[in-house]
């Protein structure tokens, strides 16, 4: 039987509470531990574990196409967690804490959140605007693939 490659089941279940992409631990993995891993191997030690389904999106929340470079940036673990509460889903203490703190930010500043793909930092804090109805600036266009999400 070859050797387990989950070297830490309470890091990867850390890392599963914390939102990370199975990509996102794939290249942790291969980092840290030298060992190269699948999206079917992670997705598989999720069913084992009875983890939530990993592609609980909110399209309003997010509605683009985010690129790899920006998709671990704090206004996009914001908003995955906001998702996450919307959907009846519990967060832990530490993220329903950032997120009340993050949601105030937002509130006290009079700021949404804006997605550039084609900048360095991918997301921004704009003005709000009398047309903004949620946390963030929605395209004119919505770019994410829903039937990859």
């Amino acid at each position: 039987m070859p050797a387990r490659k989950i070297q830490d089941e309470s890091e990867v279940l850390g890392w599963f509470e914390e939102g990370m992409t199975y990509e996102w631990m794939q290249a942790e993995y291969l980092r840290k531990y030298g060992i190269e891993t699948s999206i079917p191997m992670w997705s598989a030690f999720r069913r084992r574990k009875g983890l939530d389904r990993r592609n609980l999106r909110d399209h309003d929340l997010i509605p683009w196409m985010i690129k790899e470079e920006h998709r671990h940036m704090y206004p996009a673990f914001m908003l995955r967690a906001e998702g996450r509460l919307r959907a009846g889903r519990e967060l832990t203490e530490r993220d329903a804490s950032r997120l009340a703190s993050w949601k105030n930010m937002l509130a006290e500043k009079g700021v949404v959140v804006h997605y550039d793909p084609d900048t360095e930092d991918g997301f921004f804090y704009v003005p709000r605007e009398a047309t903004d109805r949620d946390l963030i600036r929605a395209p004119r266009t919505p770019t994410g693939n829903r039937a990859q999400d």
